[in-house]
């Protein structure tokens, strides 16, 4: 059995799409993932994913709670250990231009049982954050109405539970509907098709940072340098302040970067997947990484970082310049559509993970099955809509975060061991892409990786661990007995 564990699947470098490759359907019929997308969208699908929740959310709470004006460093950080994975990723998406992420890259490299493991690991990383990402689209949405007195009651607009001291409390909410409504209409959107998909989402794109561009230029103009003294506030104890609260920030902001490697489930979807890869997960975190650290000071500078530890940082710190109202209603609108099209990207990876998986026969064939006229991965897309509708409805924003993160950085950590091994085990395969200086970039991956990992695992391991039984328990109970490469 241990050695079944070890089985890789077999690369075969893909060829380029235009030189036979079927369109509509496989050689035998059987109908496919439709290859549309550019560089240029595969850029935007990344901006897509993770420009949202970190940079109208998180820059405020982490720089409240944990780095103060610092909260720049802690991008910086969390943006280095995520171009490592990056790297990783492009050279893993060229060479094996499939949906299924690192999964995928996995399973031809470190055998079945990580591939199982890695992709339960993006179960929490898609799903659950597009769960998240939802219970914060609902706040922004809710506070918007408000200023029309339009805002629903607190108990259709808030989780029934909440997480405190490690166990569930009632909250008297019963349900956040506009929670469920988007994740609803968000995967409509995702059945009908990749191609509309890409659309919605470089419209909602070129909205957001827009808007994020005007608040920049125009908060420029009332940074007070004073609020940047000092730089890293004294240490508070703990992670409170000081240098330990700057690492813990970046523990905390890689939250906002979650979502890069989306890109990479859209391999099988690339026009030129072995040029266009790269460019859409290297681009979208070049762009992205800039654009926080950049907000991030202009937030910090315009108002004393204590008083950002709210829901929506960025109105926070425009509330208190009255000549800048018009921009404040325009960060909300801009907020509503950027969390919008994270939840766009997360739901439209998530089913591809589960088809690649059931393609291997490790999830049911139904996960595989894909629509005729739309080309989309159709049944995994209602599945896994539900279940999101229903985290979001029912469960609290801050229990989610972590573990997603969690989830996440063992997936980044795995694809950076992934392009190691690989070197030594199979040095000849074309690599249209090739990390540079790989001995050094992927060790730095990894343990960059899992340090940031080990950050929230202090507090949440016994949620993790619940997690990787339950995933333990169907591969041993269905993966294993059904698998393609074990049959063969």
């Amino acid at each position: 059995m241990f050695k079944n564990l070890l089985a890789t699947k077999p690369i075969a470098p893909a060829g380029h799409v235009d030189a036979g490759e079927p369109f509509e359907g496989s050689l035998d019929g059987e109908p496919t993932l439709k290859r549309t997308l550019t560089g240029t969208q595969l850029i935007m699908l990344g901006i897509g994913a993770v420009i949202g929740a970190g940079i109208f959310v998180l820059t405020g709470q982490a720089a409240a709670e944990y780095a103060g004006p610092a909260v720049m460093i802690s991008f910086i950080l969390a943006g280095i250990a995520c171009a490592f994975a990056g790297l990783c990723y492009a050279e893993f998406a060229a060479m094996l231009p499939v949906s299924g992420s690192a999964y995928s890259y996995s399973y031809a490299t470190l055998g079945e049982g990580v591939a199982w493991f890695i992709g339960w690991c993006l179960v929490l990383e898609y799903l659950f954050a597009s769960s998240t990402v939802a219970v914060g689209w609902s706040g922004y949405l809710n506070a918007f109405l408000s200023n029309f007195d339009l805002a629903l009651p607190t108990a259709l607009a808030s989780a029934p539970f909440a997480y405190e001291n490690g166990e569930f409390l009632h909250t008297g909410g019963i349900v956040n509907l506009p929670a469920v409504l988007i994740i609803a209409a968000v995967s409509a959107v995702g059945y009908v098709g990749i191609t509309q998909s890409a659309f919605v989402n470089s419209i909602i794109v070129a909205i957001k940072v827009s808007v994020i561009v005007l608040f920049i230029a125009f908060g420029i103009q009332y940074i007070d340098p004073a609020n940047w003294q000092p730089f890293i506030p004294p240490s508070e104890g703990g992670n409170t302040y000081g240098v330990a609260g700057v690492l813990r920030a970046a523990s905390v902001v890689f939250f906002a970067y979650i979502g890069f490697d989306a890109v990479s489930t859209a391999a099988g979807e690339a026009k030129n997947p072995q040029k266009d890869m790269p460019i859409g997960i290297l681009g979208s975190l070049a762009v992205c990484t800039v654009l926080y650290i950049v907000m991030c000071g202009v937030l910090t500078g315009m108002m004393d970082f204590r008083l950002l530890g709210t829901p929506e940082p960025v109105s926070t710190a425009l509330n208190n310049y009255p000549a800048l109202g018009w921009l404040q209603t325009l960060v909300e609108l801009a907020a509503i559509a950027g969390l919008s099209s994270v939840i766009l990207v997360m739901l439209m990876a998530q089913p591809r993970i589960f088809y690649s998986m059931a393609r291997d026969g490790l999830m049911p064939k139904l996960f595989g099955k894909v629509h005729r006229k739309y080309h989309t991965p159709y049944i995994g897309t209602v599945i896994v809509g539900i279940v999101a509708a229903a985290l979001a409805g029912l469960m609290p924003l801050g229990l989610l975060g972590d573990i997603v993160s969690m989830g996440t950085l063992l997936a980044f950590a795995t694809v950076c061991a992934g392009v190691m091994v690989l070197r030594f085990t199979k040095p000849d395969l074309h690599r249209p892409f090739r990390v540079p200086m790989a001995m050094v970039i992927c060790p730095l991956g990894v343990v960059s990786c899992l340090y940031l990992f080990s950050l929230p695992f202090a507090e949440h391991w016994h949620l993790l661990i619940g997690w990787i039984i339950i995933g333990a328990l169907i591969y041993a109970l269905y993966g294993y007995r059904h698998s393609k490469l074990r049959n063969a």
